[in-house]
């Protein structure tokens, strides 16, 4: 079921949707950790999300590149987002970490390249990246696309 990530892609919390839709938090929190719902709570969810009980039982999520959202984003975080997708849902814990790393191994061939010049120009390859994805953390961070729990709850 797709609860999460369409909760998540119209920017609203548990509680919020709990509001909209009036049932329970827990209840949301059951149904998004793969419990299953009741008729009644699936057609709640589909009022409140404005989509049909059909979508809400979706496995997949597809992302609908014809919708406002979609097309506000930035050219670059549009095409890492899809990179992503590819591979598996966004989430800030891998953008931070992708950061990192290239932060770190970037300077360590920056310090190198002052004995070899091809690991300078790799060491400087690795810090564009990294800065790449500190650019790419915050505009995700704006408009609010990641798949972290902490940051949905």
């Amino acid at each position: 079921m797709i609860l999460k990530e369409l909760r998540i892609s119209r920017h609203l919390s548990q509680e919020q949707l709990a509001h909209m839709s009036g049932l329970n938090v827990r209840t949301i929190q059951r149904i998004e950790s793969g419990n299953n719902a009741s008729l009644e709570s699936l057609k709640c969810l589909a009022a409140a999300l404005n989509v049909d009980i059909a979508t809400l039982n979706q496995e997949k999520f597809m992302v609908d590149k014809h919708s406002d959202n979609w097309k506000k984003l930035p050219f670059l975080l549009k095409l890492w987002f899809v990179f992503n997708f590819l591979q598996a849902r966004p989430s800030r814990k891998s953008a931070v970490r992708i950061e990192v790393i290239s932060h770190l191994f970037g300077f360590l061939f920056c310090c190198i390249g002052l004995i070899n010049e091809a690991a300078l120009s790799g060491g400087l390859m690795l810090l564009f990246i990294a800065y790449l994805y500190h650019f790419l953390k915050r505009q995700g961070d704006k408009y609010g696309i990641w798949y972290d729990s902490e940051l949905t709850q």
